[in-house]
């Protein structure tokens, strides 16, 4: 693998550039505009969508926010971490975790936080290693069909 660059997305021809890796995570998604819709409005809500550059195509993602509630206080809550098939095994998820953990650190935040889904025993093997522990579970309650298919 060459050199990988960390850049925050900004614009949405960089979005769209990360469809195809994020589609890997979501598989749901299946409009490349819809997607950058999506995230572009959400970046008016705080989201910011950290892309692993390699040359010029993304190979990794961390999108996170800053939250703030009565269980952790000020906290990075990360809604989306994946690393493309063909950019595994490098140490590119990691690098993705810590520079997520060093901008939470810069916050001034006291956690970082995510979930992930119970059948996900490699994701959780990588947490594990990356210093995130297990806290509890996350109930979810479908409230519309659209969701209800997802």
């Amino acid at each position: 693998m060459t050199t990988v660059r960390l850049l925050l997305v900004t614009t949405e021809q960089e979005c769209l550039r990360c469809f195809d890796v994020m589609r890997e995570l979501r598989p749901h998604l299946d409009a490349p505009q819809t997607f950058v819709s999506r995230i572009m409005g959400q970046m008016a809500m705080g989201y910011r969508l950290l892309a692993a550059w390699e040359a010029n195509r993304v190979v990794g993602l961390a999108g996170y926010r800053l939250t703030e509630n009565l269980l952790y206080g000020r906290f990075v809550y990360v809604d989306d971490l994946v690393v493309s098939a063909a950019g595994r095994r490098h140490g590119l998820g990691a690098r993705l975790i810590a520079a997520v953990r060093e901008e939470a650190r810069t916050l001034a935040c006291r956690h970082l936080v995510l979930d992930t889904g119970l059948g996900m025993a490699l994701a959780q093997r990588f947490y594990f290693r990356q210093g995130l522990l297990s806290r509890g579970m996350h109930f979810v309650e479908a409230l519309s069909v659209e969701e209800m298919a997802s």
